[in-house]
């Protein structure tokens, strides 16, 4: 039988480039059940325990010197045993042994031991578990599952919990607004049980966003909101050059900003609110048909453009939907602010609807939305401030931020804030 001939392969040189990590983002991890999230912690728990004890042998050697060697002199302190300690690790206190040194004065203490055991506040970082889905009634029992943790009962975090977000929301409500050179407001409710949390962010000349406050209302009405508005003035905010509201058309958020800040605000209505609520008074089969048409007149890049074509779409809807064209005509001008500002090919995808705030919100249901029970308003306001102060650090800049001075001149010419401006001058 003939023998096959041997084929000879050409080995492949092996590839020394490791296949790319995987990682986990922080809203996926709150995403987690518990018992993931805590085999997360069981594991990392034994590294951070490895790190403590090189840090402490470190330390003790620098002063003592290796272990067995001989004294570089008589101020050289002596190892003597160990003492019972603990530091924090991922919220928790975990007990340890910390080396002892002694000299002729005494006990030395080790520095970084002062520094692990502390390990910020206790109270911040249950509140930081809490908000991000390890509940009071799961806290000790992931306690336990965490080696050598000190657990802390149900009621204990509770407590800690409350006195946390409780000093938040005082510091959040007493913040000096003076420094903020605000260029846009946004003004949006939210839903909690019953009532409604009015919120306000703001959005200064370099494009950066800020959380102003909230006040919580039964609805989105003139007096509430306009008094909220007001104590952001006596907290230091400045309008006195103008600032551009977007709102959802509410006429309650409309009538309070008008109020509170006279001659110094310019509306700029939703357009994804005001197109959805024009298509809700059309038969189903022809929304589609019709939102397409108002998004198209909307992104017409000049103010004389997008007017014509909706004027248009409301000759042709006369014939349909009365109704339709009552809700287009409902502050039909206002929707337009940044086209007739000039500036809405450059600011529009940022400044055209309420989605910024829209996003806030809702990040802050993820946050709060776990909470079956609403007890009282003290615990809405603290779990909502909770939230907003966590969301707040990952907010991004406004896109189209370099373009803000141009929207500053535009809104100042719109609201004849600079002859004003020129008068003080005089004046003084």
């Amino acid at each position: 039988m003939a023998r096959l001939p041997h084929v000879v392969r050409k080995r492949k040189k092996k590839s020394k480039i490791m296949g790319k990590p995987s990682t986990i983002n922080h809203q996926d991890l709150a995403g987690l059940e518990v018992d993931v999230r805590l085999e997360l912690i069981r594991t990392l728990i034994p590294i951070g325990l490895a790190h403590v004890a090189a840090e402490l042998e470190q330390e003790v050697v620098s002063l003592a010197g290796l272990l067995h060697s001989r004294k570089t002199g008589e101020d050289t302190p002596s190892r003597y045993g160990t003492n019972p300690g603990s530091v924090k690790l991922a919220g928790q206190t975990i007990p340890i042994r910390v080396p002892r040194l002694r000299d002729q004065n005494g006990e030395v203490p080790l520095a970084c031991y002062k520094n692990l055991h502390q390990g910020g506040d206790l109270n911040d970082r249950v509140f930081r578990q809490v908000l991000h889905g390890i509940s009071c009634r799961d806290y000790e029992q992931a306690a336990e599952h965490i080696p050598g943790a000190i657990g802390l009962s149900s009621s204990t975090v509770s407590r800690k919990f409350v006195a946390a977000s409780a000093k938040k929301l005082q510091e959040f409500q007493e913040r000096d607004l003076s420094s903020l050179d605000l260029i846009a407001v946004f003004l949006d409710g939210k839903s909690f049980a019953e009532d409604q949390m009015v919120i306000a962010v703001g959005v200064d000349l370099n494009g950066y966003k800020h959380l102003l406050g909230f006040v919580q209302t039964s609805t989105e009405n003139k007096r509430s909101v306009s008094l909220f508005l007001k104590s952001l003035t006596s907290r230091g905010l400045d309008t006195s050059k103008g600032v551009l509201a977007v709102i959802d058309g509410a006429k309650g958020l409309r009538a309070a900003l008008r109020d509170a800040f006279p001659g110094r605000v310019v509306i700029q209505r939703c357009q994804w609110h005001k197109r959805e609520n024009v298509v809700s008074h059309l038969a189903k089969s022809d929304q589609k048909y019709w939102r397409r048409r108002l998004q198209r007149a909307y992104q017409r890049p000049t103010y004389a453009e997008a007017k014509r074509d909706l004027k248009k779409i409301r000759r042709e809807l006369s014939d349909i939907n009365e109704s339709a064209v009552s809700s287009l005509d409902e502050g039909f001008e206002e929707t337009l602010t940044l086209h007739r500002l000039g500036l809405f090919g450059v600011l529009g995808r940022s400044l055209k609807t309420t989605n910024i705030i829209e996003s806030i919100n809702s990040m802050a249901e993820r946050r709060c939305g776990r909470v079956d029970y609403w007890k009282n308003s003290s615990q809405k306001q603290r779990w909502l401030v909770s939230a907003l102060l966590d969301i707040e650090p990952r907010l991004r800049r406004l896109s189209g931020y370099r373009h803000l001075p141009a929207l500053r001149a535009a809104i100042m010419e719109e609201l004849k804030l600079q002859g004003e401006e020129r008068g003080d001058e005089i004046a003084a």
